[in-house]
């Protein structure tokens, strides 16, 4: 599992690889601790190598959208895959997240 978090102008996008399951999920919640203090920026999650997501991962993108909504940011869930999806609906986070 790989994060990385990029800058490109308000927006900063943190970019998923591999599989958010509960063994990288302790990893992955440390690499995304930049993305809590941002004040009105837009957080674009980029899941478009993102394979598999677990409940721990789900919590993942849970507590950044809790944070981004305390700092007045907004949260973008894009490119995720069939699967994703259906976890995404099956949770309820579909309606969570604005998914592009």
């Amino acid at each position: 599992m790989k994060t990385t978090i990029t800058q490109d102008g308000n927006q900063w996008i943190a970019s998923f690889a591999g599989r958010l399951d509960t063994a990288a999920a302790v990893q992955a919640a440390e690499d995304v601790k930049p993305l809590y203090d941002l004040e009105r920026k837009e957080i674009i999650l980029d899941c478009s190598e993102l394979e598999y997501i677990s409940s721990s991962g789900l919590r993942i993108f849970l507590g950044i959208r809790k944070e981004a909504a305390a700092h007045g940011s907004k949260v973008i869930v894009r490119n995720i895959n069939a699967d994703i999806r259906q976890v995404f609906m099956m949770t309820g986070f579909i309606s969570l997240f604005e998914i592009i």
